[in-house]
């Protein structure tokens, strides 16, 4: 007979029923060695299993000399060209680089100066979202998370679409443009309607200028004011072109390949990648950086003092401090490891805006925290392995600078990173052919199924 349960009651129906499932559950330790299992699609020396090809980005950071895995500095290349490059391009003629940067991604080359203006005429003609868009699926339904709240409005976007499934290029492209344009107005929205129905703030819902970059949108759509300077709205700039594209094995990469691979449109691919992209182990680190030097600047008494530093670092990594994860966020990355490129060229730029808002002793502080941190944890591990920072470090400091909330940390990632998911989708759908299944192998015995009247 049906009995409804109290909350008491599916709660503890749940914990007791989670115990058990953890048990019987949690694989036996080695038994990933045993079956020589590649996890997290790793090698042993700790390489990517290669398991696609792509043209769009290459992340580099050591050679194999006599079978001997070297590191050497890193390196990010879009479409062939070095970040360095790229960025001194743009930078060097006062011009805002993510467009250009989403277009190389797309496209496959750099523009002309018609073809760059065009482009940008294209993206300011799909900025605006329909007033009953906003009504209906953002003010109407606010998210405590703006990346979940992100996943469901590109969601919706495939009802407003009148071709949603057609996967030829010329379509992908029209679609992949238009979620370039619109991602920077549906974050910013999605947090909005977040601060004001969930928080009870003042509800700001400015119009996208159409004539301005990404970078300027962004600033402009979450300042009550709409206001910003020349050199905000650069460094955001430069965050956008730095986190736009990360070769195809990055794990919301991979996720949009995954999904894109069984012939799906456009959209549940880039919700898939958007998922992926909120996990504290990808772009949500940049959160945990925050949250850990924030607890750090309370417990350094003397942020000039490597010593006191030294003492909260080792804490960290003994599990003593912070979340107690042993993790020092922001520190060390799957395929960097001398150097992250990104890290090098966000924190030059960091520099600047921390002297002009007065906050050079934070901009220390992490400088030594970033010196620190390698030696502690190899001290404490005993492992000779390098660890560098990555860009993670900085951008939640950069932003914070920046006055941008801290809940549009990871949203900012998704809204540079679309250009390069939507580039992989596109190469996904014309060359890869089959759908990504890995195997699994089973390793459960067979067990004898016993009727209910026998159970105990």
């Amino acid at each position: 007979m049906y009995k409804e349960l109290t909350q008491p009651e599916l709660e503890n129906y749940f914990a007791t029923l989670g115990e058990k499932v953890e048990v019987v559950t949690r694989f036996k330790p080695g038994v990933y060695s045993k079956y020589n299992v590649k996890r997290g699609l790793r090698n042993e020396d700790g390489s990517g299993v290669l398991v696609g090809l792509t043209e769009i980005g290459e992340v580099h950071a050591y050679v194999f000399d006599e079978n001997e895995k070297i590191p050497v500095e890193g390196r990010l290349v879009y479409r062939g060209i070095d970040i360095y490059d790229l960025v001194d391009g743009f930078v060097s003629e006062g011009r805002f680089g993510f467009e250009e940067c989403a277009y190389l991604l797309l496209y496959g080359s750099l523009p002309n100066k018609k073809e760059l203006q065009q482009f940008n005429n294209v993206l300011g003609s799909f900025r605006k979202i329909p007033d009953d868009f906003v009504r209906a699926n953002i003010l109407s339904a606010p998210s405590q998370d703006v990346m979940n709240k992100l996943a469901r409005l590109v969601l919706v976007m495939y009802s407003y679409d009148k071709n949603p499934d057609d996967t030829s290029v010329k379509n992908l492209l029209r679609q992949s443009v238009e979620l370039i344009s619109k991602f920077p107005i549906l974050a910013a929205y999605g947090y909005q309607a977040k601060a004001h129905y969930l928080e009870g703030k003042s509800l700001y819902i400015h119009n996208p200028c159409p004539e301005l970059s990404t970078a300027e949108n962004i600033l402009k759509l979450l300042r009550p004011s709409g206001e910003y300077n020349e050199l905000e709205a650069r460094i955001l700039d430069l965050a956008l072109v730095l986190h736009a594209e990360h070769g195809g094995g990055n794990n919301s990469t991979f996720a949009a390949h995954v999904v894109s691979s069984s012939g799906t449109d456009i959209y549940s691919s880039v919700a898939a990648a958007i998922g992926s992209l909120k996990g504290p182990k990808h772009g949500g680190a940049n959160f945990k950086v925050m949250g850990m030097m924030n607890e750090l600047k309370k417990e350094v008494k003397d942020w000039g003092s490597e010593t006191q530093i030294r003492e909260y670092i080792t804490k960290l990594v003994r599990k003593e401090a912070f979340d107690r994860s042993g993790l020092i966020y922001g520190m060390g990355h799957a395929v960097y490891t001398l150097s992250d490129p990104r890290c090098i060229l966000l924190k030059k730029e960091a520099e600047k805006l921390a002297k002009q808002v007065g906050r050079t002793d934070e901009f220390e502080l992490y400088t030594r925290v970033e010196k620190l941190a390698p030696q502690v944890f190899r001290e404490i591990k005993n492992i000779d392995k390098p660890m560098c920072a990555n860009i993670d470090f900085y951008s939640g400091f950069v932003y914070d600078m920046l006055g941008i909330p801290i809940e549009m940390n990871t949203p900012i990632f998704a809204v540079a990173r679309v250009a390069g998911w939507c580039a992989h989708i596109i190469e996904e759908h014309l060359n890869g052919g089959k759908i990504i299944r890995p195997a699994y192998k089973n390793i459960k015995k067979p067990v004898p199924y016993v009727k209910l009247s026998d159970r105990e």
